[in-house]
């Protein structure tokens, strides 16, 4: 996997993150750019560690997995990209949910805002898992696509979190949309380039 489409697979992933940051950002008044910056390390350093996670579950099934591995890290990211895609045609109510839980959590428990960002972080890296199990079929230098798959969070989250008053979170499931065109997109690519390479 080139260095273009590892870049735009590291932004793709990072729209998820994005339109959660985007509706955790519509909901304050006043953001601090310190604590949108925060809000994105948090986002950013989970979101990087997760593929890492997954390569090792995908290396460690890579043997069964072999002779269609292309094949499946089509089908892990087009899902990805489906899912993606239909959250925001949907309104992406899960994600107003997930921000009204946490809102409502914090003001019960007294919840630090800290916290509640380590939870979406931790909630929205779990599609960065499965995006590592795809990478562990393919050529690809997994210790840089985990820091560009965090850095792009990072900076994405933190932009979500800092303009989301303004932008308004119906702008992050149009972002998310086309992050999931993105990953499906890249899928069709690294089949494609696999079946005529051994077509």
């Amino acid at each position: 996997m080139n260095a273009l489409t590892l870049t735009t697979l590291s932004f793709g992933m990072a729209m998820d993150a994005f339109a959660v940051a985007v509706a955790k950002g519509a909901s304050e008044r006043h953001p601090r750019l310190w604590q949108a910056v925060q809000g994105g390390l948090f986002f950013g350093v989970v979101e990087g560690l997760a593929p890492f996670v997954g390569y090792c579950l995908g290396k460690a099934a890579e043997s069964w997995v072999q002779a269609f591995d292309h094949w499946v890290a089509f089908g892990l990211l087009g899902v990805l990209g489906v899912r993606f895609i239909y959250g925001a045609v949907c309104h992406d109510e899960q994600v107003d949910k997930q921000t009204n839980e946490q809102q409502t959590k914090q003001k019960q428990a007294n919840t630090s805002n800290i916290a509640l960002m380590l939870i979406t972080a931790i909630a929205t890296s779990v599609d960065s898992v499965v995006v590592g199990v795809s990478l562990a079929f393919l050529d690809v230098n997994i210790v840089l696509a985990c820091v560009l798959i965090g850095l792009a969070t990072t900076v994405m989250a933190t932009g979500g979190l800092y303009l989301g008053n303004r932008l308004g979170a119906s702008f992050g499931r149009y972002a998310m949309g086309v992050g999931g065109a993105m990953l499906i997109g890249i899928g069709m690519f690294i089949l494609g380039t696999h079946l005529v390479e051994h077509g």
